[in-house]
């Protein structure tokens, strides 16, 4: 048996991919000040943005059990 299909650390389970946009509200802020958004129940930090706002947000890189975000232009 292949270990390496067992630990495959390039497979995601994220629920987002880098470069999608997708329509999030702020939830909680965390202490470096960056916003918390949830899509499907997985994390994705935002900085720039407050509890409650409804934004888009472009994701620009997923990680095993969490993403980072932006502001979508």
């Amino acid at each position: 048996m292949d270990v390496k299909y067992l630990f495959n650390r390039n497979e995601s389970t994220a629920p987002v991919e880098a470069g999608e946009k997708y329509d999030v509200t702020i939830e909680d802020i965390v202490r470096e000040g960056d916003g918390i958004a949830r899509v499907n129940g997985f994390v994705i930090f935002v900085p720039g943005t407050q509890v409650g706002d409804e934004v888009t947000i472009e994701v620009t890189k997923v990680m095993r059990k969490f993403a980072f975000g932006q502001l979508a232009e």
